[in-house]
């Protein structure tokens, strides 16, 4: 351990940097497979983010739940849900982690207790607040809830009743939101009076605190901080971590609501890079070591992609599974 590193082992510090480079192959990947209609329908992409989902997710136990936002692949990526089942999901196929029928925006996977990607903002905080509630009552002491979602779901009423609810019951819940300045196009600035996020969640009486969410070292303590007073204490807490979108909100989004400059700016801290020169010149690994990294992350995406164009689609006799009841006879 280093003060440079923020006290954190060296090897975890790797870790992180592994993971987010793991995020950023994948989600460039599909960047390319949209342009070339292997993926359909919406998708957005975590370019610039990975040191939140790093950061967290690098922190959590196994018995912890996950929740996140429709910007979900590298979350879902870095819970243990396979690359393979990830990449047939937004294929469409049947060996995606959501039978191929939620596409990017619904990976699921209950064995990895990652419970969606979802769509509608700030939908999935009331849900978040009821899987830890249900934790709670079903004995689960020291299971922590985390739900992640962006600023712009601090403006729906979801949130509010979400944070009062979590607060009064003492639910086990780390709301972790992912500030990246803009809800789709709409700034901060122009939307909401008070733009400290951290003094809106602290209203509900509940700890809260910012972190740097483009450093993995610095979302890491943050997180872990807030994990162990949580499972310490009970109750939830607030975490907002500032970061940076480097693409388009989604693949539809013509990107007219911010300057090149900005974004231009924002990649000079682009998190791999910058955690990569820190590990680099405390000696931690070697460029060597960083290439065998992208090269371990190239491999797993070819291969989930090889995986997906050889999945099968559903069978059409099979579209009424999930959805209507089956008939008592036939079950």
């Amino acid at each position: 351990m280093t003060d440079a590193l923020g006290g954190l082992p060296a090897e975890q510090c790797r870790s992180f940097l592994a993971d987010m480079i793991r995020i950023r192959v994948f989600e460039e990947r599909c960047a390319e497979l949209y342009g070339e209609q292997k993926i359909r329908g919406f998708l957005h992409l975590y370019i610039g983010e990975e040191a939140v989902a790093a950061g967290v997710m690098g922190s959590l136990e196994p018995g912890d739940n996950v929740l996140a936002t429709y910007r979900e692949h590298g979350h879902a990526l870095l819970r243990g849900v396979s690359a393979e089942s990830i990449m047939a999901e937004m294929f469409g196929k049947v060996t995606g982690c959501s039978g191929g029928r939620g596409g990017s925006m619904h990976l699921f996977d209950a064995e990895a207790r990652f419970y969606g990607g979802n769509a509608i903002v700030g939908g999935h905080l009331p849900v978040a607040v009821g899987l830890a509630l249900a934790d709670s009552a079903l004995g689960r002491r020291g299971a922590v809830t985390v739900c992640f979602f962006g600023e712009g779901a601090m403006a729906e009423g979801e949130f509010h009743e979400a944070l009062n609810l979590a607060a009064l019951w003492r639910a086990p819940v780390l709301f972790a939101c992912e500030n990246n300045g803009y809800a789709m196009g709409t700034s901060l600035e122009t939307s909401e009076s008070q733009v400290d996020l951290v003094v809106k969640a602290s209203s509900y009486a509940m700890p809260a605190w910012h972190a740097d969410g483009m450093d993995a070292i610095d979302v890491a303590r943050a997180t872990r901080r807030a994990l162990e007073h949580i499972r310490v204490h009970g109750g939830p807490v607030f975490v907002e971590y500032r970061t940076y979108r480097f693409r388009a909100h989604s693949m539809f989004d013509p990107d007219l609501y911010r300057s090149r400059h900005e974004v231009e700016e924002w990649k000079h801290r682009d998190p791999i890079r910058v955690l990569g020169d820190r590990l680099l010149a405390e000696h931690v690994l070697t460029s060597e070591d960083v290439e065998a990294m992208w090269a371990a992350a190239r491999e797993e995406t070819e291969s989930a992609v090889r995986a997906a164009d050889a999945a099968p689609f559903e069978d059409v006799a099979s579209l009424e599974h999930h959805v209507l009841r089956e008939p008592e006879e036939a079950r």
